[in-house]
C-alpha cells in the first residue's frame, strides 16, 4: 500500500509543480507570452486536434473494417502490417516526408524537369502537419475498432440488410454507432499523442505547447513561464482523459457466435483491387517509404558519419531505454501486486492515478520534475557546503535521476497493463493454496506469481523499451551533460536541416523497435484469423 501511495504522489509532484509556478509570476514574461504566444499555441493546437482527428479516424475506421470483416488479397498480411508504422517515431516520418516532398526534395525537382510542374502545396505547412501525424498515430484508431469490428462480425450488418437496408446504411447506421466507444478509445489515445509530440512539431516549426515549453526553458531562461504554459497544456490533456474515460465506461461488450465473427464479406473484383490499392498506399506512406529512404540516406552517409560517436549514442539509447524498461516494470509489478493485496476503491483509484502519467507530454514532466530536483539539489549543495565544505555545483541535477523519474512516470502505464492483466489471470485458488502452505506475501510473489508472469513482464518490458528508445523531450530536456542519444542526434540533425545524417540514427532507433513490434502485432493480428 505504501508503495503504490508512494508512486501515486510521484505522479503528483509534476502536476502540483507546474500549476505551483503561478505564484511566481514575472509580469513581463506572462505579458508576452499573453499577448504574442498563447493567441497561436491555442489556434494551432486546436486546428491540429480537429485535423489529426478527423485523418485517424478516417483512416483507422476504413482500414479496421477492411481487414476485419472483408476478404481481399492481402488482407492476412496488412491486417498485422498496418500496425508498423507504431515503430516509426512521428519526428521521423516528419524529416522524411519533407525531404521528400519539398520544393528542393527528389519528387518536385523531378515534376519540374520532366513535366513543367509546378506550385505544389507547400508541405511545411498545417496540412503537412496533420497529414504526417495522421499517418503515424492512425494504429491506435484502427488496433481497437479492428477489435471491435472483429467482435461484431456480420451479424449486425445481415440483421440491418434484413431490414432494407443497404450495406452502406447497415455500417454507418449499426455497426459503426456499435463501435462508437471503442473507436473514441483509440481516438483519445491518438489525440493525446498529439498534445504530447514535440519532435514532428520542432521539424515542422509548428509551434504548440510543447515547442514554446522547450523555448521558455531554453529560449527565454524562464522555468516559470515553461511551468505555466505546461499547466495549461496539462488541462487540456486532461479534458482529454476524462472524456476517454467517459467512452471507456460506455462500453458493453456481448458475446457473438464464431460463425459471426469468421465470416468475411467477400468483396467483388473492382472492389478487392480498390482495397488492395487503399491498404496499400496507406502501408507505404507510413512506413515503407520512409523505411526505405532511410535506408537510402543511410548508404549516403554512412561511411563518414558511423564513427565512435554512434556506438556512444547508440550505447546511451540502449542504456537509459534497459534502464527504463526494467525500472518501470519492477514498480509496474509492485503496483498491480499491491491492488491483488489490498483490493478495493481506494486502491483503484491509486492505481489510476500512479498510471495517468501516460497522458502528460514529456516536457511537461521534465519541467515537473526538474524544478522540484533542482531545489532540493540546491539545499543538499548549501547543506553539504556548510558541513562539509562542499565546492561542487551540482548533486542530482547531473545524474540520470530525473530521467528516470520522468520515464517511470511517463511509461508505467505501459508496463502495468500487460502485469495486471497477467495476474488477473492469476486464480484466487492458487494464491489460497500457497497460503495454506505457510506462503508469505513476498514469497508468493517470487516463487509463485513471477514464474506466471514471464510473459506479461516480458511484454511490458519491451513495450516500455520501445517508447523510451523513441522519446525526444525528456531526453533532451533533462539529460546530463555529454548524454547524447540517438534520439538527441536525430533532433540536432533536423534542426540544421541535414536530413540525410539525420537518417542514420532514425534507423537504428526503427530497428530497435521493429522486432517487438512484429512480434506483438503479429501475434495480435492471428487472434482474429
Amino acid at each position: 500500500m505504501l508503495i503504490a501511495l508512494a508512486v501515486a504522489a510521484l505522479v503528483l509532484v509534476p502536476v502540483a509543480v507546474t500549476f505551483s509556478a503561478f505564484t511566481r509570476i514575472d509580469g513581463e514574461v506572462l505579458a508576452h507570452l499573453t499577448e504574442f504566444v498563447l493567441p497561436e499555441l491555442l489556434a494551432n493546437t486546436l486546428w491540429l486536434v480537429l485535423g489529426v482527428g478527423f485523418g485517424v479516424s478516417v483512416l483507422g475506421v476504413s482500414l479496421a473494417w477492411l481487414t476485419a470483416l472483408c476478404e481481399f488479397p492481402g488482407r492476412r498480411v496488412f491486417a498485422w502490417a498496418l500496425l508498423l508504422p507504431l515503430a516509426l517515431p512521428a519526428y521521423v516520418t516528419a524529416f522524411v516526408v519533407i525531404g521528400l516532398l519539398d520544393f528542393t526534395g527528389p519528387l518536385q525537382t523531378w515534376l519540374r524537369e520532366h513535366w513543367g510542374i509546378t506550385g505544389l502545396p507547400e508541405i511545411r505547412s498545417r496540412g503537412g502537419v496533420i497529414l504526417v501525424m495522421s499517418l503515424a498515430l492512425y494504429p491506435y484508431v484502427y488496433l481497437i475498432a479492428r477489435n471491435a469490428f472483429a467482435t461484431q462480425g456480420t451479424a449486425a450488418l445481415e440483421a440491418a440488410q434484413s431490414l432494407g437496408l443497404s450495406r452502406w446504411q447497415g455500417f454507418f447506421r449499426v455497426a459503426l454507432p456499435m463501435a462508437r466507444p471503442w473507436i473514441a478509445a483509440g481516438l483519445m489515445l491518438a489525440l493525446m499523442e498529439t498534445l504530447a509530440d514535440f519532435g514532428t512539431m520542432a521539424i515542422f516549426n509548428y509551434d504548440t505547447f510543447t515547442t514554446a515549453i522547450y523555448k521558455a526553458w531554453y529560449g527565454l531562461f524562464s522555468l516559470p513561464a515553461a511551468a505555466q504554459l505546461a499547466s495549461i497544456l496539462i488541462v487540456l490533456v486532461l479534458a482529454v482523459v476524462v472524456i476517454e474515460q467517459r467512452s471507456r465506461a460506455r462500453m458493453r461488450y456481448a458475446a457473438v457466435g464464431r460463425n459471426a465473427v469468421t465470416r468475411r464479406i467477400r468483396l467483388s473484383p473492382p472492389l478487392a483491387a480498390v482495397a488492395f490499392v487503399y491498404a496499400g498506399t496507406v502501408l507505404a506512406a507510413a512506413f515503407l517509404v520512409p523505411v526505405a529512404q532511410l535506408v537510402l540516406w543511410t548508404r549516403e552517409v554512412v561511411a563518414t558519419d558511423l564513427d565512435a560517436r554512434y556506438w556512444g549514442f547508440a550505447w546511451h539509447s540502449l542504456l537509459l531505454a534497459g534502464m527504463g524498461a526494467l525500472t518501470v516494470g519492477a514498480v509496474a509489478l509492485l503496483l498491480a501486486y499491491a491492488g491483488r493485496q489490498r483490493p478495493g476503491p481506494a486502491m483503484t483509484w491509486i492505481q489510476r492515478i500512479a498510471t495517468l502519467g501516460y497522458a502528460f507530454p514529456g516536457a511537461v514532466l521534465a519541467v515537473g520534475l526538474f524544478i522540484p530536483v533542482a531545489a532540493l539539489d540546491d539545499w543538499l549543495i548549501q547543506s553539504a557546503q556548510a558541513w562539509f565544505g562542499f565546492e561542487g555545483t551540482e548533486i542530482l541535477k547531473g545524474t540520470l535521476l530525473v530521467m528516470l523519474l520522468a520515464y517511470l512516470v511517463r511509461f508505467l502505464a505501459v508496463g502495468f497493463g500487460p502485469i495486471d492483466s497477467g495476474l488477473h489471470r492469476v486464480t484466487r485458488s492458487i494464491d489460497e493454496a500457497a497460503r495454506n502452505l505457510g506462503t508469505g506475501a513476498a514469497e508468493l510473489l517470487t516463487r509463485v506469481h513471477l514464474p506466471m508472469l514471464r510473459a506479461s513482464l516480458l511484454t511490458a518490458i519491451t513495450l516500455t523499451f520501445v517508447d523510451i528508445m523513441k522519446e525526444m523531450p525528456i531526453t533532451l530536456m533533462t539529460r546530463p551533460f555529454g548524454w547524447d542519444t540517438l534520439a538527441v542526434r536525430v533532433f540536432e540533425m533536423t534542426s540544421e536541416g541535414e536530413w540525410a545524417r539525420a537518417a542514420l540514427p532514425s534507423l537504428a532507433i526503427v530497428v530497435a523497435g521493429i522486432i517487438p513490434i512484429i512480434l506483438l502485432t503479429w501475434r495480435g493480428a492471428r487472434l482474429h484469423d
